[in-house]
């Protein structure tokens, strides 16, 4: 099951399927983005139960063509999602578990947590995009030693390339995502934006938003008065 949990402005959402270590089949990249659609926080958290985040497809499911679609309609929610989502690496990500990890925008990770995509042990292939993200974050080095190597990374290798953002357990996850709620939504959105797509999208409709926003006024105000700012997303 997809579960759901909300603490203020931070909403924590989790794989618990233990007993297959988390591991993602059609049904739950379904119920996973629509977890992502609903939620309504300022902040996101993905994680895993138990001592994996994700160990990639149920190979029950993975050659099917459906689970490929339902695998990229998840990741895609993810990455347009408006808000920051942040991946609490508690365990292993291995194939759809590292491409989760891939399109969340920060990433934490655990001392247990490794990161694989052995497709080529599977004779299977990840879509363009997780290499070119791969490779975006990790650097092409590190992208070419995971899907052609066949190396999996460890939490300290991972920070070293930039996977991992942080290194930390799902309380550091939450703290920095407590930390992220009280920054300006419509910033951070513009940010997310202007990150995950191509430079020929046209992003001037939102800078200017950020710019003409109650939030730049009352970033103005707050600095004025020495006081930490209230934004409101608008």
């Amino acid at each position: 099951m997809i579960s759901r949990h909300r603490g203020g402005d931070v909403a924590v959402i989790e794989i618990d399927r233990h007993e297959r270590r988390n591991a993602l089949d059609t049904a739950h990249c379904h119920a996973l983005r629509d977890a992502v659609q609903a939620e309504g926080a300022r902040v996101i958290v993905i994680t895993g139960a138990g001592s994996s985040f994700c160990s990639g497809a149920d190979l029950g499911a993975v050659y099917d063509a459906a689970f490929r679609d339902a695998l990229c309609a998840m990741l895609t929610a993810v990455t347009e999602a408006p808000v920051p989502v942040l991946a609490a690496v508690n365990g292993p990500a291995i194939g759809a578990g590292a491409q989760l990890a891939l399109a969340c925008d920060l990433r934490i990770a655990a001392r247990e947590a490794t990161f694989a995509i052995p497709t080529a042990r599977l004779g299977i292939a990840v879509n363009p995009w997780t290499i070119r993200r791969l490779a975006l974050l990790s650097g092409t080095g590190t992208a070419q030693a995971m899907l052609i190597g066949g190396e999996a990374l460890d939490a300290a290798r991972a920070l070293q390339c930039g996977l991992a953002s942080r290194l930390g357990d799902r309380g550091a996850a939450l703290a920095w995502a407590r930390e992220l709620a009280e920054l300006a939504p419509l910033s951070l959105a513009y940010a997310k934006k202007a990150l995950n797509h191509e430079d020929a999208v046209d992003l001037s409709k939102d800078f200017e938003a950020c710019w003409a926003s109650d939030d730049a006024a009352e970033g103005r105000r707050a600095r004025a008065e020495k006081r930490p700012p209230r934004f409101r997303g608008r």
